[in-house]
């Protein structure tokens, strides 16, 4: 990824004609103000975005947290970070209408030619429209449903909320007359990051050819995540059945990780917890035999590099807008009355996720048994 010049891919197909109005657009500003798993999304719709305008520079305006994702999409050429007070979910941001000033200001520095703003179902395109209009640039678009004036010079009708984040991405391309180049996700995860992932995995004894299952127990809220106690069952069912285990996560994820890691008393179940960065924790899943992880962006990432997964998907979210669709997958979830809640924390006990670990099990050896590791950490196959 480079700061400044002409966007090139690894990825690039010739591109498709240009539509009208976007032929002298040379700097193009991708507002996803969002988590991991949320920009990873964003990558089909900037491989169209590359296809049709392989000339532009395109910056990723994003999150602390989301913009971790751009050096792995090769279609980013830039990244500002930015916390924004639209995002602000919490109420955490004092009133400060100068920090909003300074933010118009330095997407103003950037002389953008145009601004798409992607956005989840529940999500207005018109706070970060309206700070690029302020910020003069020239074309911006996203999809409404209501009504802001001019503040967006190109209005995409939005796609029913039922919609899958990156059909939603890709129909703001579509209605502005650019090309799909496929529906897939895909990472570049640099050579640097394999190596170094090799290395980390031969330190807890997994050598290169050597099967083994990750898990992910974390999620960006309490709602998203199956109970420590039972991945730590999980693990060691797992691990009775013959599969190395290696725990995967920030070092923020410490605390969920502890329960797992103490209950191992045979050490069978290793932690690279803390100990990888975002590419490096990719080259991890991408050496997996099989991932189990909650709805959350290590999902994400092991749909990118089409690792066979379980998924613990709680009841916050329909799973027809998140699920991984490259990755062979089995999607577990009790039914509850109260789905889709879209809380950030559960007041029922996490009933949509009341599932025995030893029923987790069963669904992971069979998708094992169904989908073989294959060379190089590599599997393609259609979620079911």
């Amino acid at each position: 990824m480079r700061d400044e010049g002409p966007g090139t891919s690894p990825f690039a197909a010739p591109h498709g004609p240009v539509p009208p109005g976007w032929e002298d657009v040379r700097r193009v500003v991708a507002v996803r103000l969002d988590n991991v798993g949320d920009v990873i999304m964003l990558g089909p719709a900037l491989r169209a975005l590359r296809r049709t305008l392989p000339d532009a520079h395109v910056t990723l305006l994003g999150s602390n947290g989301g913009s971790r994702v751009a050096p792995l999409l090769p279609w980013v050429d830039g990244v500002m970070v930015e916390r924004v007070v639209w995002q602000d979910a919490g109420g955490r941001l004092p009133l400060d209408p100068r920090r909003e000033m300074a933010l118009v200001e330095r997407i103003a520095e950037r002389r953008f030619d145009a601004a798409l703003i992607f956005t989840s179902f529940s999500q207005s395109p018109w706070p970060p429209a309206y700070a690029c209009y302020l910020a003069g640039v020239p074309v911006r678009a996203a999809q409404a449903a209501d009504f802001g004036g001019s503040v967006l010079t190109h209005v995409v009708p939005a796609l029913p909320r039922e919609a899958h984040q990156v059909d939603r991405n890709l129909h703001l391309l579509r209605g502005l007359g650019f090309e799909d180049a496929g529906h897939h996700l895909e990472v570049d995860v640099p050579a640097p990051a394999r190596a170094s992932a090799d290395h980390l995995l031969g330190e807890v004894g997994l050598a290169p050819d050597r099967p083994f299952v990750a898990m992910a127990a974390g999620a960006s809220c309490a709602a998203r995540r199956y109970p420590p106690g039972r991945f730590a069952e999980v693990g060691r069912l797992l691990a009775d059945a013959g599969f190395p285990v290696v725990v995967v996560g920030s070092a923020n994820e410490e605390e969920l990780a502890r329960p797992i890691l103490e209950a191992n008393t045979a050490r069978t179940v290793r932690s690279l917890v803390g100990r990888t960065d975002l590419a490096e924790l990719a080259a991890v899943l991408a050496r997996a035999a099989l991932v189990v992880t909650n709805d959350s962006g290590p999902m994400h990432l092991a749909d990118a590099v089409a690792r066979p997964q379980v998924v613990l998907f709680s009841g916050t979210d329909l799973e027809s807008q998140w699920r991984p669709r490259r990755s062979p997958v089995r999607l577990l979830r009790r039914p509850t009355g109260c789905a889709p809640c879209y809380r950030f924390e559960c007041p029922f006990d996490l009933a949509c996720l009341d599932i025995p670990a030893e029923e987790v099990v069963e669904h992971c050896l069979a998708l094992l048994e169904q989908v073989p590791d294959r060379s190089g950490g590599l599997c393609v196959g259609s979620g079911s």
